[in-house]
């Protein structure tokens, strides 16, 4: 029986000239799942449908319940609506912003500035980066400022964790470490996360289900030999 607060979709999605790039349905219950393939085997695209970045051509969206997306119903929740958390490859942390004003952004307007502030340092110190709270993007290593777009994340809240190719600039060390803090963090919050990466190495690490694509499609043991 699909968990309360799981994550379930079946999405098609195509590209300018009518080629599927996307054609997927699963069921991600709380843990992390793991997003596995090449480069263009529809990964991030994958991570964009389900934050509401790109609207599919087919298909639904079901998290915790609630209906994000569903193409025949015409039902698409904008992205800043669905509790979907999403940490890029670039991590994208504003530079002109602190270590701590960039975790704070993460948490919703309408929460009152005491509590952003509670729940910031919430965040800073479960991911150990208290002492960074006053400086800015461009002083921290590749390793604080992962760290940094990672509070960030969690700091809103998130029913779904969306990560593309979080650890790839990362040495091996470093982005074991974090993987781990990641799979705790997520199993501690109850919530699906859905991890991309070409890593093995990450894959074997962090998914408790492994999900191998190519060409936009699953593969299945037929495909890949």
């Amino acid at each position: 029986m699909p968990s309360e607060r799981g994550l379930t979709f079946d999405l098609t999605v195509f590209d300018s000239v009518g080629a599927v790039r996307l054609e997927l349905a699963l069921s991600a219950p709380p843990g992390v799942t793991v997003l596995f393939g090449p480069s263009g085997a529809g990964k991030s695209t994958c991570l964009s449908a389900l934050a509401g970045l790109l609207s599919p051509q087919r298909g639904s969206i079901v998290l915790a319940g609630r209906r994000l997306f569903d193409a025949s119903a015409h039902v698409r929740v904008p992205p800043h609506a669905r509790r979907v958390a999403l940490v890029f490859q670039s991590l994208a942390l504003f530079p002109h912003l602190t270590v701590r004003e960039n975790v704070a952004f993460g948490i919703a307007r309408d929460v009152a500035r005491g509590e952003r502030a509670k729940i910031s340092l919430r965040w800073l110190e479960r991911m150990q980066i208290c002492g960074l709270a006053e400086r800015l993007p461009a002083t921290l290593s590749g390793g604080e400022a992962q760290r940094v777009a990672l509070a960030r994340a969690l700091a809103s809240d998130p029913g779904l964790l969306l990560l593309d190719e979080p650890f790839s600039a990362l040495d091996h060390a470093l982005r074991r470490e974090l993987a781990l803090e990641v799979v705790s963090v997520v199993r501690e919050l109850d919530i699906p996360a859905l991890l991309v990466t070409h890593d093995r190495d990450d894959a074997a690490t962090l998914g408790q289900t492994i999900v191998k694509l190519r060409d936009g499609r699953r593969e299945t043991p037929h495909d890949s030999g």
